[in-house]
């Protein structure tokens, strides 16, 4: 997401000639996710990558794909994503204020990783301290399997994992790859629990005031 990101930024500056400059800070280098939709509702970021569930912290609709098993595969994923039940939540994102852009971006199917033991059935997860982002609904969805779920920003995981705050944590295995989680993690577990994604926010607060104007946009993974 961030390479593409910057390509867009490369090709946006390019046909405009320097006239739009949409500067891309990736890897939490802004705050957590929740501090960032609170940027981005109030102004001081203009632009956001937001996780599905954490937007549902304020749009509870928006985090409807993020229940457990909802989907087979990817197909199924986008073909409501990109079809109705998209456009009903895009609609309810418009409503809290919000400019959101038409299609969801990919993150994929969420796997289980873990430094103690395997996760191979529900049962193992009966007492199993994992972290979860900071979302309601992954909160009781983990309760309800027995397991001991602490919520935390992404920005937070690699040292809970590290120190043993938590167990275990759940992501696509393209984050899971990218933020070296491998190296506190021994076990993993192909679950495709969830499928989560991505919307592109854009604050309705402030507006273009010179014609050169600079973007704050915000990606983390």
């Amino acid at each position: 997401m961030h390479v593409r990101l910057q390509e867009a930024a490369q090709r946006i500056k390019t046909q405009t000639q320097g006239r739009f400059d949409l500067q891309v800070f990736g890897n939490n280098q802004l705050g957590g996710d929740t501090d960032m939709l609170g940027q981005t509702r109030n102004g001081a970021l203009e632009m956001c990558l937001m996780p599905d569930v954490i937007l549902g912290t304020l749009i509870p609709l928006a985090s409807i794909n993020g229940v457990g098993f909802a989907f087979d595969d990817d197909k199924a994923a986008h073909a409501a994503m990109d079809g109705e039940l998209g456009a009903h939540i895009r609609a309810r994102i418009v409503k809290s204020g919000l400019v959101v852009m038409e299609n969801i971006w990919e993150n994929g199917f969420r796997q289980m990783t873990s430094s103690t033991k395997p996760i191979r059935t529900p049962a193992d997860l009966q007492g199993f301290k994992i972290r979860v982002p900071v979302a309601p609904l992954w909160v009781s969805m983990y309760k309800a399997l027995g397991a001991g779920p602490t919520a935390l920003n992404l920005s937070e995981l690699y040292s809970a994992l590290q120190t043993r705050i938590v167990e275990g944590q759940e992501n696509p295995l393209a984050t899971i790859d990218s933020a070296k989680f491998y190296e506190v993690q021994k076990y993993a577990t192909i679950s495709n629990h969830v499928w989560n994604g991505y919307w592109m926010l854009m604050t309705r607060n402030g507006g273009v005031r010179c014609r050169k104007k600079s973007r704050r946009w915000s990606a983390t993974t």
